[in-house]
């Protein structure tokens, strides 16, 4: 670790000067243990990571025994090009391009229209969010979206393709 030596003055008097000199090898190893400590317990980033809910499987896989939700208990968002989205609470047969409403992602629009839909919901229990993005959506509309219903307190929410004759609808809209 540390040597003392000893060195005889070369002349007259017999005086010795004693000179340390200190092994810095093992100070050296400990810099390196601590910086390698250091870097493997912080964290440099911290992840971002939403929670994503996802339903348990499924036990009845026969399509003939599903049970059909009412309009009424669900909302379907559509997420479309040019930051647009638009939503309702129709079957197939009532939607028509009257019926298909546009709202956009300012303030609490979306929040705003969860909410009254939830209070008109005939069983409370069993509403249902849909989220349907097309092709032309980008990523950040529907992060939006699913920061809106987290914002409402909704924990049941799908996402899902958008259906042909939600499409042809849609398409009659943006065209």
């Amino acid at each position: 670790m540390a040597e003392i030596i000893a060195q005889e003055k070369q002349g007259g008097s017999k005086q010795r000067k004693k000179m340390i000199r200190v092994d810095m090898t093992p100070m050296v190893d400990l810099g390196f243990l601590l910086i390698t400590f250091f870097m493997f317990t912080t964290n440099f980033t911290k992840p971002n990571v939403m929670d994503l809910g996802l339903p348990a499987k499924e036990i009845n896989t026969n399509p003939i025994n599903r049970p059909v939700i009412d309009p009424l208990n669900q909302i379907t968002f559509i997420l479309g090009k040019d930051n647009r989205v638009f939503y309702h609470q129709k079957t197939k047969e009532d939607l028509n391009r009257s019926n298909l409403k546009e709202t956009n992602f300012s303030g609490i629009n979306i929040t705003k229209i969860i909410s009254e839909a939830y209070i008109k919901a005939p069983k409370k229990e069993n509403f249902i969010i849909i989220i349907e993005p097309t092709d032309d959506a980008n990523y950040k509309n529907f992060v939006d979206v699913l920061d809106n219903i987290a914002i409402s307190k909704k924990e049941r929410y799908g996402i899902t393709d958008l259906k042909p004759w939600e499409k042809k609808v849609y398409d009659e809209l943006t065209q």
